[in-house]
């Protein structure tokens, strides 16, 4: 899947955002720990979240390498179409 690439002219940020509508997971398992969280590495292609739509699990992955800044929605929550999920710092 998609996603992310409004790069900021000033500072290396990239909005990563949910490409359909549904719930919110932070890891592919109820009790299991989250796949990112803030200040947390990525690589390009790693899995941050899972966004649920219609009994379908749909894997969010990383556009880019580089930082957690932010993450936008806690486990659960319903998340919208464009709906900003985290910002990466390249």
């Amino acid at each position: 899947w998609y996603l992310a690439t409004r790069w900021s002219p000033f500072i290396n940020e990239v909005p990563i955002k949910s490409p359909l509508v549904g719930t919110f997971y932070e890891s592919n398992k109820p009790t299991g720990k989250a796949f990112v969280g803030v200040g947390s590495k990525v690589t390009k292609g790693q899995v941050l979240c899972i966004v649920e739509a219609m009994k379908i699990m749909n894997e969010i992955t990383s556009p880019v390498d580089g930082v957690i800044e932010t993450v936008t929605f806690k486990n659960g929550d319903v998340v919208g179409f464009d709906d900003v999920l985290f910002t990466v710092v390249k």
